[in-house]
């Protein structure tokens, strides 16, 4: 029987073989960055008269100090620096002693946000696995039906095994 067989995940396998891909490709790098070390040392040193006190530098350091003063602009996601849930503090929110004063509709905020769990970092991700939308995966729906009637079967399982023991209890007091 198959119960006891624990089925092939086809996630984890293929997240280890991204993990080796990634290894074979670290162990690329390290070796082009030491190759390009050594190349480094082998070019020959000159001083440049250009510029009086200027510093020791390769053939082809003015390429590399002009592209070094140019400026590098990045796009920055604006809304992931920013907290989204900064509490907003006014003198209202505070009485005539500087204590700050009782808010239950933030304390109910609060709470159903402390159920209600972190946001998911990838929205797309959770609906395909709702959706049952990557190849090999069963849809969410699907597992937590399974789920669902595992608890029901064993709950069952239980009231009857509770039961015959009350049955017994009462036959052997009579």
């Amino acid at each position: 029987m198959g119960w006891f067989k624990k089925k092939a995940d086809p996630i984890n396998d293929r997240a280890r073989a991204l993990n080796d891909q990634i290894a074979a490709l670290e162990s690329q790098i390290k070796q082009l960055s030491s190759k390009a070390v050594q190349e480094e040392q082998q070019l020959p040193r000159v001083r440049s008269t250009a510029l009086p006190g200027s510093a020791i530098t390769t053939p082809n350091a003015p390429a590399l100090q002009s592209a070094l003063h140019e400026p590098i602009f990045e796009e920055v996601d604006q809304n992931r620096l920013k907290d989204r849930s900064e509490p907003v503090t006014t003198p209202e929110h505070y009485n005539e002693l500087g204590v700050r004063k009782y808010d239950l509709a933030a304390l109910i905020r609060r709470i159903k946000n402390h159920f209600r769990g972190p946001s998911t970092a990838n929205p797309k991700l959770v609906s395909y696995l709702a959706a049952g939308s990557i190849q090999g995966l069963r849809p969410m729906r699907y597992e937590k039906r399974v789920a669902r009637n595992r608890v029901i079967i064993f709950s069952l399982l239980l009231f009857f095994f509770l039961l015959g023991i009350i049955v017994m209890f009462v036959r052997n007091h009579r």
